[in-house]
């Protein structure tokens, strides 16, 4: 093994150690979360190791509690996932040479955080290193799932969470995801824009609408005025 690589691999581990606070915070949440709103733990390990996406993951638990239909959550979780399909074209290119199927389990594994951590690790050494790709999305998932499944089994011993002030955690939690999630003036158009029309909606027409409508008309205003690969400047 080469210097350069064994200095970029402890880098990696010392990066995944930050990761990892957030993770289990957030993890925690969103078991507890997800056990006030009636999933079991079953159910909520499940959304935590198949689905995998923190953000998608509070958005259907919300959409569940406020009875919205499934075609509605399918759809929402897209949305909120699409992006993750421009983190697997961002590093295509160094896997190119990889099985489909080694392939298509990082892939799996890439999300915001083990993004940010493969693609820093790419950066180091110009190539990819397929251990610390799979560390790098083990080193989430991992703690994702088991974070989870403490902040199910807590939510037993506590009281009912508008008594000590906790039923805001979940409205705050998405709040904080999605201010976490804006990196230009793009991005910033359309959390507010599909904040106020989320907002106007479940006030006007009907609060299981809320999200849905919010999360179609928020990316479209984020897309109004954005510049063109491309144009002339």
């Amino acid at each position: 093994m080469s210097a350069a690589l064994t200095a970029a691999r402890k880098r990696l581990l010392l990066d995944s150690v930050g990761v990892w606070v957030s993770i289990i915070i957030v993890g925690t949440i969103f078991g507890f979360t997800a056990r006030q709103a009636s999933l079991s733990l079953v159910e909520t390990s499940g959304l935590s190791a198949i689905l995998f996406a923190g953000a998608a993951q509070f958005a259907v638990v919300g959409l569940l509690a406020g009875g919205a239909s499934w075609a509605v959550v399918v759809v929402m979780v897209w949305l909120l996932n699409a992006r993750h399909m421009l983190y697997a074209a961002s590093i295509a290119p160094h896997t190119a040479r990889l099985p489909r199927s080694v392939r298509a389990r990082i892939a799996f594994l890439l999300t915001d955080e083990a993004f940010a951590l493969t693609s820093a690790h790419i950066a180091r050494l110009g190539r990819i290193d397929l251990p610390g790709a799979w560390y790098a999305g083990l080193s989430v998932f991992v703690p994702w799932n088991l974070a989870t499944i403490a902040g199910w089994v807590a939510g037993a011993a506590l009281p009912d969470p508008a008594t000590i002030g906790l039923d805001v955690v979940f409205p705050a939690t998405m709040a904080g995801i999605a201010l976490s999630l804006v990196r230009d003036a793009a991005a910033a158009r359309a959390l507010a824009f599909g904040s106020i029309t989320a907002i106007a909606a479940a006030l006007l027409i009907d609060p299981r609408a809320a999200v849905l409508i919010g999360g179609l008309l928020g990316p479209l205003a984020g897309m109004i005025g954005a510049p063109r690969t491309g144009a002339r400047r």
